[in-house]
């Protein structure tokens, strides 16, 4: 501000000034100059009643120029042109009345205003209390900023945003997200705006904006994010008696598997992964994302754990027309145990709260094979095989009564001959009746089995014929639904060789191109375990991929495969390694093999396999057994006793625990046959007898077909015969050198001259 002195002298000034003005007007209408001296007096009356009286002053201009420089939601920035050397201005507006005293650069602040107002201005130029005839406008303030936005809804692909409005304001709103502009007006709705916003990508943030709009003023913006959910029921879930893994895709920042008081916690990114699981509960996987404070709920869904394995075993029941099945108290839960019977359709089924149960339908002094397996609801543990021996005791009294008679009706002959010798005037020739060949799945002990292949081999092979012929109709009764579904039937290489529903391998991939689980193949049981193999069919060309998929999710550390790629000019698998040292991806996979060393009768390779999205690299060892012709058996069982040989010293080395992949080109003839030769020796080793007719009967409940044919069934008898023929080479010898033979395939070559 001025000094009062000056602010004084210069309002002198003006004052002169303005009299200055009046006095050269009213000079232009005065008489002549002879009466200069009078007129001059009452100009200066004139003048002085000028003064005092405003009504008769001219009013003076109004400023230009006259805007509002700057708003806010509660205030009003003015600015205009000072008129000349006045400094007094008077603003009127809606409501008041505001006296401003200008500078060079006159402004003023209007404030405690309504944001998102419209206000009328009007500015009067002030000198000696005379105002100019006004200069209006109209100014508005900033509307005011949206307080909350509510997401109301949220699902996999849409999202409905939610916020209060005034109705009483004529203001617009702006929403801004995914690139989409939604403009509302307040007279179109009610005091609330709802916005649905679809075609969205699952488990993806999204920020958003909302703007408040008035008379081309925004208000701030409002800003805030939201994420869409997740599709758990799409994922394609791991599940083993006690794990739950899974690729996930989505935003999310931690996952929990709940089951009652039990609670755990998966944080590795996109992969969840529970361990430590209590077999047969089923527990609620829930994902959840967090970010600012703000906790999402991502998905939900319920999943329950493979049960406990069982084992059971058989007790004498009825004279033997019934069975009393009984099994072991496993750790888990489970609601149902199912029992199945060789040859019946319909399985027995009993509660949890009983721990054995009574089946019919036998009869004595015979030997069944029989399932049982544990349910969860409708989840079933891994199925335990076993033979059940009916109660033969009915049969050996019946038979110690026949013997007794027989007994003594020969005493009587011998009595009556030694009496009456008459009687009998001629030897009678006793004409005996033919053996009873071995019951199906009995035991057969190292001294007995010579003979036991003898009588089996009589007749033309007859013995061995039979047996076959009563593997055909053996678990052909299962379901194979998933196989024979119409966009799986491309992925089969036979339509006759389908794996069965309940022991099918089952693939987790997380590519979303991909949307089937599976995979021709089946796991088979071995020797201690029902799932040491994984029977496949030679992969086809666009099952490649899927092919090493099963080898990194099984985890598999050997291949055994006994076929050629091409046989009698037929393709009969495709060739699945690259060609040379170079890698090449199988989907996600990169593949590089390490080396191959070639021998007459098997090519040995080393691989690594490396995930595109994991930074673990695996070793995984190939078996190729060469000289084996489709549907045919090797030339001599030596060189196929030694290829498995090689493969079980690297199972007990580096394989145990995961399973084994085993392929011809169907995947049961050759194959079934290299599985039961490496089980059948593993129990000739520890039993000292072997049961060939159960286990090949066992592997066909798992995978039809497996030995396909009579002569690699009459083959597995040959060989456990050459086994148990002495022989210098024991197979101990044959064996020990195998990690030189991986590291050198000259020294093997050496190795097989000298022994």
């Amino acid at each position: 501000m001025k000094p009062l002195s000056l602010i004084i002298f210069s309002h002198h000034v003006l004052l002169c000034v303005f009299l200055l003005w009046a006095v050269s007007d009213s000079s232009a209408t005065s008489t002549p100059s002879t009466t200069v001296t009078k007129e001059t007096r009452m100009e200066t009356t004139v003048i002085t009643s000028t003064v005092t009286d405003p009504t008769t002053r001219p009013p003076p201009p109004n400023a230009e120029g006259f805007k509002p420089l700057t708003q806010n939601e509660t205030s009003i920035t003015l600015q205009w042109n000072k008129v000349n050397e006045i400094y007094n201005y008077t603003l009127v507006f809606d409501g008041g009345e505001k006296n401003v005293t200008a500078s060079e650069e006159p402004q003023v602040t209007i404030s405690d205003l309504k944001s998102g107002t419209e206000y009328n201005f009007t500015l009067f130029t002030v000198f000696v209390n005379v105002r100019s005839r006004g200069e209006s406008i109209i100014a508005v303030t900033v509307p005011s900023m949206v307080t909350l936005v509510n997401v109301t809804e949220r699902s996999v692909t849409h999202i409905t945003l939610q916020w209060n409005v005034d109705v009483d304001k004529d203001w617009s709103y702006l929403l801004q997200i995914n690139g989409q502009d939604f403009k509302f007006h307040t007279k179109i709705h009610n005091n609330v705006i709802s916005q649905p916003v679809t075609s969205l990508q699952p488990g993806t943030e999204y920020p958003f904006t909302v703007i408040t709009m008035f008379s081309e003023l925004n208000s701030t913006a409002y800003k805030d994010f939201t994420v869409t959910g997740i599709n758990c029921t799409i994922v394609q879930w791991h599940v083993t008696n006690s794990s739950i893994q899974g690729m996930v895709e989505g935003l999310f920042t931690n996952a929990t598997a709940i089951n009652k008081s039990q609670r755990h916690i998966s944080t590795g990114g996109s992969n969840v992964s529970f361990t430590g699981l209590y077999p047969g509960a089923t527990y609620e996987v829930s994902l959840v994302y967090e970010r600012n404070s703000k906790i999402y709920p991502q998905c939900s869904h319920s999943l329950t754990i493979i049960p406990p394995d069982l084992s059971a075993h058989c007790k004498y029941w009825a004279a033997g027309y019934s069975v009393l099945v009984a099994w072991n108290e496993a750790h888990g839960h489970w609601t149902k145990v199912e029992v199945n019977v060789s040859g019946r359709p319909e399985p027995y089924k009993i509660g949890a709260d009983k721990r054995q149960m009574t089946i019919d339908g036998f009869l004595p002094a015979k030997t069944y094979t029989l399932s049982i397996a544990s349910l969860s609801g409708t989840v079933r543990s891994q199925r335990f095989l076993f033979s059940c021996p009916t109660d033969p005791r009915g049969v050996i009294g019946g038979s110690v009564f026949a013997v007794l008679l027989f007994i003594v009706l020969v005493c009587l002959a011998v009595f009556i001959f030694l009496k009456r010798p008459d009687i009998i005037s001629r030897k009678k020739q006793f004409i005996g009746g033919s053996k009873v060949p071995n019951k199906k799945g009995k035991v057969i002990s190292v001294e007995k089995f010579p003979d036991h292949f003898s009588q089996l081999s009589a007749d033309e092979n007859r013995g061995f014929s039979q047996e076959y012929e009563t593997l055909s109709p053996v678990g052909t009764e299962q379901t194979r639904k998933e196989a024979l579904l119409p966009e799986n039937k491309a992925r089969n290489r036979f339509t006759n060789v389908l794996p069965y529903d309940w022991c099918r391998v089952k693939l987790t991939t997380s590519n979303p191109n991909v949307t089937s689980d599976y995979i021709n193949a089946s796991y088979m049981p071995g020797y201690s375990s029902n799932r040491e193999y994984i029977a496949t069919q030679g992969p086809l060309p666009n099952t490649v991929n899927d092919f090493w998929t099963m080898i990194w999710e099984q985890r598999v550390k050997g291949i055994v495969m006994v076929t050629n790629c091409t046989e009698g000019g037929r393709t009969k698998c495709e060739q699945y390694w690259p060609r040379d040292s170079e890698s090449c991806h199988y989907g996600e996979l990169l593949v590089t093999m390490r080396s191959e060393q070639q021998e007459p009768n098997w090519t040995l390779r080393e691989f690594s396999v490396k995930h595109s999205n994991k930074s673990e690299e695996r070793t995984v060892k190939h078996f190729h057994f060469t000289a084996w012709p489709d549907h045919g058996v090797p030339q001599g069982t030596e060189i196929l006793i030694q290829f498995r040989g090689l493969v079980r010293q690297h199972i007990q080395r580096e394989g145990a625990g995961t399973p084994t992949v085993v392929h011809c080109s169907a995947g049961v003839g050759r194959t079934g046959t290299i599985i039961a030769l490496d089980v059948l020796l593993q129990q000739l080793e520890k039993e000292r007898a072997v049961s060939i007719n159960a286990f090949v009967h066992k592997m066909r409940l798992s995978r039809p077909h497996m030995v396909q044919t009579e002569s690699q069934y009459v083959f597995l008898h040959q060989c456990i015969m050459d086994c148990l023929q002495p022989n210098d080479k024991t197979e101990e010898n044959i064996y020990e050198n195998v990690d030189m033979i991986y590291a050198n395939a000259t020294a093997l070559r050496e190795f097989h001259k000298n022994a």
